[in-house]
């Protein structure tokens, strides 16, 4: 036990176990823009050098961080680079990375502010920052948590706290048995994660009255059935397939006079409210009532970043209530109120860091330059065969070409390339490949040089085809 803490005392003090980690990143950092999108096979298969039985004896941290970056940095996916348009995938900035290095350090836990000042600060300037930042009510409340998902599940909660609590309910003491029914509404084009916090929270998937929706996936406000204030409905800033909004103002206005709860999941699309440019896409956002966004996509810091953000700060405390004799309270901010988690990472650190770093004019320029990289993709992949199916209102490119086989053959053969990479999806019953621009990287010459590769492809399999052809 003994020769243990001494080793582990000695790595501690040794300033270049903290120096070779960070070298080894900096020579990521600075490949990641010319390798291969997509890890090859022989990268894959070198992970196999990880699946060994637990050691005996311990390893050293040198020995550690050299194994991590010679087997594991040859099979990550380069999602820092300028290239990788999955998912919806943000990039990150420096400054953000940077601060999240010294914050790791910190290791604090900011559940409490007597745990960490600094951090419970970090978070109260977030949140009034955030909340300028996109034009919400001024005591607009912000929970850290791991990502939109979680934040949909902490804005769900609030409002069943909430719209429980109006009709003479405590959820908390007597729990959802006998309960008064909440109705909930949203469109069938809702994200995955919506339905995900519906069915944790207990409401029920087949409880849901769906609204159908226009011909880019936004809610139709004249398909929506009556509302009275039992109602819970779910509204989207960007369609996670083709980035569309739907139509705040006139939903909120119906929501409003009848007293429902409106939640926005605004992963990727929420930070469209902070580009002047794109202020029609939220015209009237700021009359939800709750709204959960994502750090690590559009804001491009590092991930585990999400917000969920009420002007209803009372019913998301008593919604994530917790006590406990040891708990101490303060005077000042105690983040644990805001959140499910009580230990958790130092989210706001980066959170700040990236605010810090770009300013409301950043920000502006950030959202505005991913739109026109999307934009510049649509403009291209005409030319190279393909067929635009979406209105580009922000950083989606839903493209086809020819059927669903052809293009599923296109993204099979584009992944594998690894000059970028893209994923499929479906859009109103057909196959589609789903492109989408969320970090600051990405150059115009990104995109031309993708959509060379997407055409090659094509050319490729479509001459294969012909070929084939009786």
């Amino acid at each position: 036990m003994g020769e243990l803490f001494d080793r582990l005392r000695e790595e501690r003090d040794d300033a270049s176990l903290r120096e070779r980690a960070l070298a080894h990143g900096t020579a990521y950092l600075e490949g990641v823009d010319t390798r291969s999108v997509y890890p090859g096979d022989a990268a894959i298969d070198g992970l196999s050098a990880l699946r060994e039985a637990l050691p005996t004896h311990g390893t050293s941290a040198h020995d550690i961080v050299d194994t991590l970056h010679a087997v594991g940095s040859p099979a990550t996916v380069a999602q820092l680079g300028g290239r990788y348009f999955g998912m919806v995938n943000g990039g990150v900035l420096p400054a953000a990375l940077a601060a999240r290095l010294l914050g790791d350090h910190w290791d604090q836990n900011p559940a409490l502010y007597a745990l960490s000042p600094t951090v419970a600060t970090l978070e109260d300037v977030c949140e009034n920052w955030v909340s300028d930042l996109l034009g919400l009510p001024a005591d607009t409340a912000m929970g850290l948590v791991s990502g939109s998902s979680l934040a949909i599940v902490s804005a769900l909660a609030a409002a069943r706290w909430r719209l429980l609590q109006n009709q003479g309910w405590d959820v908390n003491a007597s729990g959802l048995g006998g309960a008064p029914a909440i109705r909930l509404i949203t469109s069938r084009h809702t994200h995955g994660t919506v339905k995900k916090a519906i069915a944790m929270l207990g409401f029920g998937l087949d409880c849901i009255e769906w609204v159908d929706v226009d011909d880019q996936g936004r809610l139709k406000p004249d398909c929506l059935p009556p509302l009275d204030d039992s109602c819970l409905l779910m509204l989207q800033a960007g369609n996670v397939n083709s980035g569309a909004f739907d139509p705040f103002e006139a939903v909120c206005e119906q929501a409003a006079e009848a007293g429902a709860w409106v939640h926005v999941d605004g992963a990727f699309g929420l930070w469209a409210a902070a580009c002047p440019a794109m202020s029609a896409l939220t015209e009237g956002m700021a009359m939800a009532t709750s709204w959960s966004a994502d750090g690590h996509k559009t804001l491009n810091t590092p991930y585990d970043t999400g917000l969920v953000l009420t002007r209803d700060r009372d019913a998301l405390v008593n919604a994530l209530q917790l006590s406990g004799e040891y708990v101490v309270w303060g005077d000042a901010r105690d983040n644990m109120l805001y959140t499910p988690e009580m230990s958790r990472r130092a989210r706001a650190v980066e959170l700040w860091a990236a605010l810090k770093t770009l300013g409301r004019s950043g920000v502006d320029e950030l959202v505005t330059s991913l739109h026109d990289r999307a934009m510049q993709f649509a403009q291209e992949l005409p030319d190279a065969g393909f067929e635009v199916m979406n209105e580009v209102v922000y950083n989606q490119v839903l493209v086809r070409a020819d059927d669903g086989d052809t293009i599923d053959r296109v993204i099979d053969a584009v992944q594998r390339n690894g000059v970028c990479w893209v994923g499929g999806s479906s859009w109103f019953g057909q196959r589609v490949m789903r492109i989408s621009v969320c970090n600051w990287r990405t150059t115009s010459a990104d995109v031309s040089r993708s959509v060379e590769a997407m055409a090659s492809a094509l050319k490729r399999i479509r001459g294969n085809l012909t070929h084939l052809s009786p």
